[in-house]
């Protein structure tokens, strides 16, 4: 059994065997075809926090598999609070085949995946987000046909979505420079994991976005106050002006750079509307993978 918990713990051929089965199964499904891996089975999806892309990709995956997934709220459960995390994993493994938990502490998920029979998939935590950056490499992918050699410019806070980038993209040799304020960089154990992987990437911390814009194959950001940063806002905007992904930032860049964004965006404050819709912008088509990327972990893990 396997659980996708960080893509720390998942190799180099284990990451290209979820994008390549991904692939597979998209071009599946735009010919019209739809295989029923997970005929019979259930995915649980335990979330405490709302999101609109993680609950449909995850149910219309399940759909398009043959199985179903089951939507359990914040009211339905409350982790810690009304059962523990180890009694809910140990009961919940007794009625479906997987489960997704989007949380706020990453260690509920890593409670999740010590004590449930089934395999666990980390939705988003406050340490990674490992599904959302295998949407993304399945995207780069499809429009550059490589991913060794690349440059990805992250240009904000060094949060979940930064931490996953470290874990995951220097393993398939993608260049990984974070851009942040001071005091916003990524924890050291993943910028020191990234670089200890060894195929060819480069991997570096910086404090000046052109600096790491330039020359840059993608440019890729992110809220600057995540959900549960609120009180921050202020602060973080105040300590954010100047990180953005606009049009002089894209012209730093090569010419064809791909421009990603995770969504939910706030125009005006990472990234432009103008940047967000240039022709450089992919981020409808990452969010599209999203479904994708996830399809090919569920088969993967359930199948």
């Amino acid at each position: 059994m396997r659980h996708l918990v960080s893509l720390r713990d998942w190799g180099r051929e284990e990451i290209w065997e979820a994008l390549e089965l991904s692939l597979h199964l998209k071009r599946e499904l735009r010919a019209g075809g739809n295989r029923p891996l997970l005929k019979g089975k259930t995915l649980g999806l335990i979330f405490q926090k709302p999101s609109l892309r993680t609950r449909v990709s995850f149910e219309v995956g399940m759909n398009q598999l043959g199985g179903r997934a089951l939507y359990l709220g914040p009211e339905e459960i409350r982790l810690g609070e009304r059962e523990t995390v180890e009694d809910v994993a140990r009961v919940l493994s007794r009625y479906v085949d997987g489960l997704m938990a989007r949380v706020f502490g990453h260690e509920i998920v890593e409670e999740l995946a010590r004590f449930a029979e089934v395999p666990v998939i980390n939705g988003l935590s406050d340490l990674e987000h490992p599904c959302q950056i295998l949407g993304d490499l399945l995207t780069i992918y499809e429009k550059r046909r490589r991913l060794e050699g690349l440059k990805l410019a992250f240009i904000g806070d060094g949060n979940n979505v930064a931490h996953a980038w470290l874990a995951g993209g220097p393993k398939l040799g993608v260049s990984v420079t974070i851009a942040c304020p001071e005091g916003y960089e990524p924890k050291e154990e993943f910028v020191e994991h990234a670089k200890a992987q060894g195929a060819g990437a480069k991997v570096e911390v910086v404090h000046d976005p052109e600096e790491a814009a330039r020359g840059a194959d993608i440019l890729y950001t992110d809220v600057w106050a995540s959900m549960g940063q609120e009180a921050e806002l202020e602060r973080r905007r105040r300590a954010f002006r100047g990180f953005q992904i606009n049009e002089r930032l894209i012209g730093l860049a090569k010419p064809d750079c791909l421009v990603m964004h995770c969504l939910p965006a706030h125009y005006g404050e990472e990234i432009t509307y103008e940047a967000a819709h240039s022709p450089n912008s992919v981020i409808y088509d990452q969010a599209e993978n999203r479904l994708h990327g996830q399809k090919g972990v569920l088969a993967l893990l359930l199948a």
